[in-house]
């Protein structure tokens, strides 16, 4: 009876029920990384929950970033949207039209009490992702640029320098005719064509992709790709493509097996594929900036990459306060500096911390690894005072818009119309998605 009423006592006083132990809060992560880099971003996420046990984020792989996007859009309509979409950077001017959808972040940090340094972010990764008064809308991470990786071997054979990559395209030129010469059947080739060739190559030849700083200043912006320099260029990549100097490696990331498995001698590509040639390239290879044209002072090249938005879980569901601080405590354990450096070091993807950077410049990880301090180098390029051409990209349904000019690129290609015409039918089609976003997003 004495020990009956002692447990009874106990139970009254939640002593004694373990089995009743707090279950951890759930949060829901959709990613679009394929491996080797999705498992490393899953075993960030298994990290956190193993430093804590009140939440436990579920990473997930949910197909490519445009896959992902469509995903995350359809389940917030359906009351079932994850706590937290990882969306790649073209994306940010889609979400932050996207209203009830997304917790911005600055909010989130707020209502959580939440401290995040984003002073010691790179510029050009802090303001990618925020607001014109630098309020920050969604969570940098996996931040990349574009860079040149080349085959060592394959530019001994051709009698080319194999430590000195050209800086010009015209040096580009010389050397793709030099790889041909000696045997090579792909001297060069790009992933991400329209991120590369277009994107990238109109930020650091300063020169504007669309009106109002593209697109930062509004959403009334128009395309400006229909340009001399951008013309010159492309005319320039289909006459290479022709002359068999050139190799078009498809839409998107499908260029990317090119180079590491030994096909192609130059690819023009994120500084995030650096993980996969570490691993599969049986040949010594270099990492360069990317070209510019003579005549021209090159400036920084853009972010690429994806960043993490706080979704709310539908039109009419919004997260509980214990979500959000799960959403935010995920967030601070990201900015975290050993799992900045480590996400760096692993993977190739920029340190987007400045601290993180210098430690690992003092410590003499870039002497000891060449080529890693290639991509920070570049968005730092020209001093660091970014323009309105090279701030970014902030267009609404630019996704669509990437797709469109790659259509009209591969017609080039093929020999369907010439590159002036490529060029105009991609702005003049953009430019229809721009006003059909605009009037759907008017406020």
């Amino acid at each position: 009876m004495m020990r009956r009423t002692i447990m009874a006592g106990a139970l009254a006083l939640g002593l004694a029920a373990p089995a009743a132990a707090q279950q951890p809060v759930e949060i829901q992560f959709w990613h679009g990384l394929t491996q080797p880099l999705g498992g490393m971003l899953e075993q960030i996420a298994a990290d956190f929950n193993a430093s804590q046990a009140r939440y436990r984020v579920n990473a997930s792989f949910r197909g490519s970033y445009p896959e992902t996007m469509v995903a995350a859009i359809a389940a917030f309509r359906a009351g079932q949207a994850p706590h937290i979409v990882q969306m790649f950077e073209v994306g940010t001017g889609t979400m932050m039209a996207a209203g009830r959808a997304v917790k911005p972040l600055h909010e989130l940090l707020a209502e959580t009490n939440t401290q995040i340094p984003f002073d010691d972010y790179l510029p050009a990764v802090r303001g990618y992702y925020s607001l014109a008064d630098g309020r920050m809308m969604s969570m940098p991470f996996n931040s990349s640029t574009a860079v040149v990786f080349y085959n060592k071997d394959a530019f001994r054979r051709a009698n080319l320098n194999p430590d000195q990559f050209p800086e010009t395209w015209q040096g580009v030129e010389q050397a793709a005719r030099a790889l041909r010469a000696a045997g090579v059947q792909c001297p060069m080739t790009t992933a991400w064509p329209t991120w590369t060739q277009v994107e990238q190559f109109s930020a650091i030849h300063n020169v504007p992709l669309a009106t109002q700083a593209n697109g930062f200043g509004g959403l009334n912006a128009e395309l400006q790709i229909n340009n001399p320099m951008l013309l010159r260029h492309l005319t320039n990549l289909v006459n290479w493509q022709r002359e068999g100097l050139f190799r078009y490696g498809g839409r998107d990331g499908a260029g990317d097996a090119l180079f590491p498995n030994g096909e192609c001698a130059i690819i023009f590509g994120s500084s995030g594929l650096r993980a996969r040639v570490q691993r599969e390239a049986q040949f010594p290879w270099g990492v360069a900036m990317l070209p510019f044209y003579e005549g021209t002072r090159p400036i920084n090249s853009i972010i690429g990459g994806a960043s993490f938005w706080a979704m709310n879980r539908g039109p009419n569901a919004a997260r509980s306060a214990e979500e959000n601080r799960g959403i935010a405590e995920f967030f601070a354990w990201l900015a975290r500096p050993e799992v900045v450096r480590k996400w760096h070091v692993d993977t190739g993807f920029l340190p987007v911390r400045q601290s993180v950077f210098r430690a690992l410049e003092a410590e003499g990880f870039y002497r000891q690894n060449p080529g890693a301090n290639i991509p920070i180098e570049q968005l730092l390029r020209g001093g660091g005072q970014m323009t309105d051409n090279s701030r970014g990209i902030r267009l609404g349904g630019f996704v669509e818009i990437r797709t469109i000019i790659q259509e009209e690129m591969e017609r080039a290609f093929q020999g369907q119309q010439t590159p002036e015409q490529a060029l105009a039918n991609a702005q003049t089609r953009g430019n229809v998605v721009l006003r059909n976003f605009e009037r759907q997003n008017r406020q």
